[in-house]
């Protein structure tokens, strides 16, 4: 190991409690202790990565700090026999960009208990442009798929909310290449053609799902449903799930609370399906990477993603808070 020093985004608090980011030069021997250093080759931003980078304290208690919950790229130290020097890794979820300095940088470094071999169907780039958002996708239709079928849904489709999002955008395709007849739910209007190539079967609005939701239950919709919203959006999703259907959440941005009764689950056998990326057991993480890698490789991952260098997340990460981020975005830092 010769590099010393390395390119970071730094996120600092000031005595007045505001936050300021910049693209910082840091040292390695700054870096949390670990047992494995990651050149890292690519990133991703996600809405928790725009959260700490403004100084949230549910995601990031102390400052100053590098966000990034998402890294791609080669081991450069190991003190873990079961990684070496040369190997291709990535890691997404536990601790990193939270409170453990993350992948807006050129290195980090991890316990190796958080880290992946980067499957042989993907490079760094793919792997970034899945992310832990594609990542929560493959567990959300991993969830959906050992429970339902295309065969099984039949005729009804499958609902996709907050489907422009990064989450969204990768189960729309994910599902489509499965062969699930898709509605994506969107309140950006002009992103229909943009869901449509994802694959896509129908694009309507949020009103059109939620309309008639204060009722107890809904007319029957849909097969299953990957929820990436929350709140209102979930409860009529449950609401109009088919008998034996399955709903995944796996976000709160619309909120956190649900107002919801009995009967979709006492009448109708809806199931409701958690989906944890943070804290996904290792076992199950691998056998999801492996599909997003082989057999659920999404064809069109290009054409989900467009590259920022470090200097450039400023805008990114205003624009995710603001909900108007299509797709996904991935972090060059070199």
């Amino acid at each position: 190991m010769t590099v010393n020093t390395f390119k970071a985004l730094v996120v600092r608090e000031s005595e007045g409690g505001n936050f300021t980011r910049a693209v910082e030069e840091r040292n390695i021997s700054d870096l949390p202790d670990g047992d494995v250093l990651i050149r890292v080759a690519w990133s991703s931003l996600n809405y928790k990565d725009a959260l700490s980078a403004t100084g949230n304290r549910g995601v990031t208690r102390t400052f100053p700090h590098t966000p990034g919950i998402d890294c791609a790229g080669e081991v450069v130290q190991s003190s873990d026999e079961h990684f070496k020097p040369g190997d291709h890794v990535l890691v997404t979820s536990y601790d990193l960009g939270m409170n453990t300095d993350g992948g807006f940088a050129e290195y980090v470094r991890v316990p190796s208990g958080w880290v992946v071999p980067r499957p042989a169907g993907l490079t760094a780039k793919e792997a970034m442009i899945y992310g832990t958002a594609g990542f929560t996708a493959g567990l959300s239709v991993y969830a959906l798929n050992e429970r339902l079928s295309p065969e099984a849904a039949g005729e009804m489709e499958v609902l996709v909310t907050g489907a422009t999002g990064g989450v969204g955008s990768v189960a729309v395709a994910l599902l489509a290449k499965l062969g699930y007849r898709v509605t994506a739910v969107t309140g950006k209007a002009e992103a229909a053609e943009y869901l449509r190539r994802l694959g896509a079967h129908n694009v309507c609005s949020r009103e059109e799902v939620t309309a008639g939701s204060d009722r107890p239950l809904m007319k029957t919709r849909w097969a299953g449903v990957i929820d990436c919203v929350g709140g209102e959006m979930l409860t009529a999703a449950i609401k109009a799930a088919a008998l034996m259907g399955v709903v995944t959440c796996c976000g709160n941005v619309g909120s956190p609370d649900l107002p919801l009764n009995v009967f979709p689950f006492i009448l109708r056998g809806v199931t409701l399906v958690g989906i944890d990326s943070q804290n996904c057991p290792m076992e199950q993480r691998l056998k999801v990477w492996e599909r997003l890698a082989g057999s659920w490789k999404v064809e069109c991952l290009e054409n989900l993603s467009h590259e920022v260098a470090l200097e450039g997340l400023d805008d990114q990460i205003d624009l995710i808070l603001k909900g108007g981020q299509r797709g996904r975005v991935i972090v060059n830092p070199g």
